[in-house]
């Protein structure tokens, strides 16, 4: 999954990302509400990680209110992003505030590393309709695991290519546009180009050969990920 964490406590923002990058995901992270209002827009994600209580950017030179100020922003636009606030503020008629603003789930400061992985996993599960183990043909992506499997076999790939299969199995038979793709995969480090991500495709295309699934293109829409009929 890519996530983005907005959390100020540095101490608390590297446990996080360190606990969700070992389970294989990949974090983006706003200390700040400048950053979180900045990447929230530019980028796609699967989860927000969302600390209420967020300072504004350095550049900012109006106030932005909170981050359920962000997150109301953010739904007005017509952002479906599932969002799980972590936050001190745990009384009922914040939690309430929360929820009333957009979140799909509320999580009180100190909690468990384990149970927000697991909430995301159920978030994401309830936003595409998917479950743990999805399969299509021979293969079968268990998100649980983290892992791809063929059959009874896990089958590894690098991390990018990962990343394109997951996209095209969440859930297999969704259209996603190159775009879609694009936005997954960029980073703060550079956006993913049409020639990269048609490289990755590529590969896995002469990878998936015999395994009775196929990524087609559907032209100026998109690709999609279906068992191969004949």
């Amino acid at each position: 999954m890519r996530i983005l964490l907005a959390e100020d406590d540095a101490v608390l923002a590297d446990l996080v990302v360190r606990s969700l990058a070992q389970a294989g995901h990949r974090v983006e992270l706003a200390r700040n509400l400048e950053d979180l209002a900045h990447w929230w827009r530019v980028q796609s994600f699967d989860a927000v990680l969302l600390d209420l209580n967020l300072p504004q950017g350095p550049h900012e030179r109006s106030p932005m209110g909170s981050g359920l100020s962000a997150l109301r922003a953010a739904r007005l636009r017509g952002d479906r992003t599932p969002v799980l606030v972590l936050t001190a503020r745990d009384r009922t008629e914040e939690r309430i505030a929360g929820l009333d603003a957009g979140a799909d789930d509320y999580l009180g400061k100190p909690f468990d590393l384990g149970e927000v992985e697991a909430r995301l996993r159920a978030l994401v599960r309830r936003a595409h309709g998917t479950d743990d183990r999805v399969a299509l043909g021979a293969l079968v992506l268990d998100r649980r695991a983290g892992r791809f499997f063929l059959g009874d076999q896990p089958w590894d790939l690098p991390a990018r290519e990962f990343e394109v299969l997951l996209e095209l199995m969440t859930p297999p038979g969704r259209v996603v546009s190159k775009r879609e793709l694009s936005r997954k995969l960029s980073d703060a480090e550079g956006v993913l180009g049409d020639n990269a991500l048609e490289a990755f495709v590529s590969r896995l295309r002469k990878k998936l050969a015999d395994t009775g699934v196929v990524i087609r293109t559907l032209r100026g829409l998109g690709y999609v990920l279906e068992e191969n009929a004949g």
